[in-house]
């Protein structure tokens, strides 16, 4: 008797397991429900409830029930609920191949081609001196107040016997302290510009150092500029007017406003009108166009050489 009950116990764990593995291999997934697998069965032709039920051994009405009774249509996907409990799958976590970051190239220099107005060739020597390119429009005494030299200096240095120089000339320079960079723009708007009050100019304002053995010494002076349309100058050319500083003089001029710098050459006098009423320079358009002027009369510092007097 015990060995019949071990047979019929044998034979139906052996079906069961038959019908599992047919189930699961009919299902196409299955869904977690409170606990409970539920089987997900994609109807194939002739599916219906009953053949569905019998298939994975749930009785066909907790189908119909889970599914409201739905239309069975080739294709479609019908939920099976069973009492069997859900088993979280497996996850395999595969090593990752290790992620080599690329190190970045190192750059090879790249020589810049020389412009004007900048140093062609400076030296690793602490106190070698420099070789410059002059730019259109500077003079000695321009150079060596950005190098913070002297025009002396300079002219021994290289071997002068006048101060005059040409653009693309090459002059040594040695510079007393590293040269400073320029100064950042200062961000304002056109209205604020010319809404901005021009103080008057300052005549006395000019700062006088010892005259070199050129018979020139440095004066700076501050004021009011404005540009006209005059047949007299060519409004292409930097050109300017000045009170005092002699024909001839290139004067550095800077927009306080913008903090713009350009050189322009004395071609002659002007004399007060209604235009040029407290100003100390009269330009042509050209070059307040440089100073990137926004109106006729804005503030501005001038720098030149001028003669012992």
């Amino acid at each position: 008797m015990k060995l019949k009950l071990l047979l019929l116990t044998i034979t139906l764990t052996a079906f069961s397991l038959s019908v599992f593995a047919k189930s699961a291999a009919d299902s196409v997934g299955v869904e977690n429900q409170n606990g409970k697998k539920v089987i997900l069965h994609k109807l194939k032709p002739k599916d219906n409830y009953y053949s569905i039920g019998r298939r994975y051994n749930v009785s066909p009405k907790a189908i119909i029930k889970y599914n409201n009774n739905a239309k069975m249509v080739i294709g479609t996907i019908i939920k099976v609920p069973t009492d069997r409990a859900y088993a979280e799958p497996v996850k395999v976590i595969t090593k990752a191949a290790p992620i080599h970051q690329n190190k970045p190239a190192v750059q090879t220099p790249v020589s810049q081609p020389q412009q004007q107005g900048q140093p062609a060739n400076n030296m690793d020597d602490e106190g070698a001196p420099t070789q410059y390119k002059v730019s259109a429009g500077e003079t000695l005494f321009s150079i060596a107040k950005r190098f913070n030299t002297t025009v002396e200096d300079i002219t021994n240095l290289n071997g002068l016997k006048t101060n005059s120089i040409s653009p693309g000339q090459i002059l040594l320079i040695k510079s007393s302290t590293p040269q400073q960079p320029p100064a950042q723009p200062v961000e304002t708007t056109a209205a604020a510009t010319r809404d901005s009050t021009i103080p008057a100019s300052t005549p006395d304002s000019s700062h006088h150092m010892n005259a070199n053995r050129f018979g020139l010494y440095e004066k700076d002076e501050k004021g009011v500029a404005t540009w006209i349309d005059d047949d007299g100058l060519d409004p292409n050319k930097m050109l300017v007017l000045h009170r005092t500083a002699p024909i001839g003089t290139v004067i550095k001029i800077t927009n306080v406003m913008t903090n713009r710098t350009t050189f322009a050459k004395v071609v002659g006098r002007f004399t007060d009108n209604e235009q040029t009423k407290d100003v100390i320079i009269v330009m042509t358009k050209n070059v307040a166009q440089s100073l990137g002027a926004l109106d006729k009369r804005f503030q501005v510092n001038l720098s030149y050489g001028a003669p012992n007097e």
